[in-house]
């Protein structure tokens, strides 16, 4: 399996087949997404490209950190496993009657 990479700040005008052009000149690209808010469909600014292999990630990090796109430099690193949220989406709040 291959290794997730995180892309930090992307121009919001930059499109997941930009992502797989751009990582597909270091080795074979899996999948690549652009992280949208679920409400108005824009990008937020970062997404994440799936590499084949373990060495073409590494080979797409050493050499796109830093690039610039669209006059902006690209944050490029292994994205961290995800975790599990907590909350269930309650605000925050505890809840009990406090009165």
């Amino acid at each position: 399996m291959g290794k997730r990479v995180f892309v930090g700040n992307l121009p919001f005008s930059a499109t997941e087949e930009q992502l797989r052009e751009l990582f597909g000149q270091h080795g074979e690209v899996a999948t690549a997404e652009i992280v949208k808010d679920k409400y108005t469909e824009r990008s937020r600014g970062f997404g994440f490209v799936e590499m084949a292999t373990d060495e073409a990630a590494a080979a797409a990090i050493s050499a796109l950190s830093g690039y610039e796109m669209e006059g902006r430099q690209l944050t490029v690193n292994e994205a961290r496993p995800r975790t599990e949220r907590r909350g269930g989406g309650q605000g925050g709040y505890s809840g009990g009657n406090r009165w």
